[in-house]
């Protein structure tokens, strides 16, 4: 089992940045693909970007394609979402998580992931 823990959101104006972290715990002998999703009212929740940890390769939706940006930091087991130029379509409930994939896997996927956090709100006002 793997506990996710996100943290970093709060509200912003437009244009604004965060940066939000999320701490993973618990078994980590396999190799795992991290996402980052949201939802906002009225929506359904969609993939925002994603990490593949063993190839660092990421992966983005369009809508957020040069303005997020996912990093990572091996020691504290721990995976990030810059977010810059923040718009208020950005708006929604953001969600890590994490999927076991093989060691021979290198992409990100954006289904089948098993393990989620608790969310964290992110609201941009115009």
């Amino acid at each position: 089992q793997v506990q996710l823990v996100e943290s970093g959101g709060g509200l912003v104006q437009a244009g604004a940045s965060l940066r939000l972290s999320c701490a993973a715990s618990g078994r980590t002998r396999s190799n795992y693909a991290m996402g980052w999703f949201r939802q906002a009212p009225g929506k359904e929740r969609e993939f925002v970007a994603g990490f593949n940890w063993n190839s660092d390769t990421t992966t983005y939706a369009d809508s957020v394609k040069g303005r997020f940006t996912v990093s990572r930091d091996s020691a504290k087991n721990t995976v990030y979402l810059q977010m810059n130029n923040l718009k208020p379509e950005d708006t929604a409930v953001y969600y890590c998580a994490a999927q076991s994939v093989s060691h021979y896997y290198a992409g990100v996927p954006r289904t089948g992931y098993d393990y989620w956090g608790q969310g964290t709100q992110v609201t941009v006002s115009s």
